[in-house]
């Protein structure tokens, strides 16, 4: 079976400019078919402070709001997609940038409100593979932005954690898939003061643990759940770290069942 490369990065990666350089170098000389996904949280928030939009997160995701989703619409399919799209054609790869509205690429609907009203939030019901299939056999490489629509004309937030997670396992079917999640830890870490606390491997069990102790933080519990999602749908393998891990030349975590 082919492999396919499907790689997060979050804010912290996309923030720093010598960081984001590296890293699109190392994605830039990655071989064979791969996707590159894109979160912006911390650009978002930067954004929401500044126009005195009121922030609010609850286990990492955030509440979206109308004016919320009109700075993110902005932030996440326009300045930061467009970005990483014309530095990765200075770099020589043909990418192209989507949110998941373009070409009914992801749908979703609205998340039903429970303990919590998470506003304009979507989760998602189906991934347009077809598109997926005819761009990468084309070569292109697509640049995507977690936004998402519900076929009715209403535009939805989803974490990009989700978004990966979903698109590779759709792409499960047809190819090997190996999904990273790269961020601005090496790890998932026991205590993020202790650069030698990696935590190498983590199963169910030792998920559950960590969780009893209070270990995780708000934003990687959903990067772990997706994982086991994904690694239960047909994912081969999930790794958590630093993007030069996308390379295999450092250590990072890797989520197993």
């Amino acid at each position: 079976m082919n492999k396919i490369n499907i790689i997060k990065i979050g804010g912290a990666v996309i923030d720093d400019e010598m960081t984001l350089k590296s890293f699109l170098i190392s994605f830039n000389s990655l071989k064979g078919k791969k996707i590159l996904v894109h979160g912006g949280g911390r650009k978002a928030t930067q954004w929401s402070k500044k126009m005195n939009i009121p922030v609010k997160m609850v286990n990492g995701r955030r509440i979206t709001d109308s004016k919320t989703l009109e700075l993110i619409t902005g932030i996440y399919a326009g300045q930061i997609n467009k970005t990483l799209v014309a530095k990765l054609q200075g770099l020589g790869t043909n990418s192209l940038g989507l949110s998941g509205i373009d070409g009914n690429l992801i749908e979703s609907k609205k998340r039903i409100v429970n303990d919590i009203d998470y506003g304009w939030v979507g989760d998602v019901i189906n991934i347009n593979i077809d598109l997926l299939l005819i761009l990468l056999n084309k070569k292109y490489v697509p640049v995507i932005s977690p936004l998402t629509h519900d076929c009715n004309g209403q535009i939805l937030n989803t974490n990009a954690d989700t978004v990966s997670s979903e698109i590779a396992i759709s792409l499960s079917k047809k190819y090997e898939v190996s999904l990273y999640y790269c961020f601005e830890h090496q790890g998932v870490m026991e205590s993020l003061k202790d650069s030698n606390s990696l935590i190498e491997k983590i199963d169910l069990k030792m998920y559950e643990s960590l969780l009893k102790k209070n270990i995780l933080s708000e934003g990687m519990i959903p990067k772990i759940q997706n994982a086991f999602n994904g690694l239960n749908n047909g994912v081969k393998n999930v790794f958590i770290g630093l993007p030069e891990m996308i390379n295999r030349k450092i250590k990072y975590t890797k989520i197993e069942l």
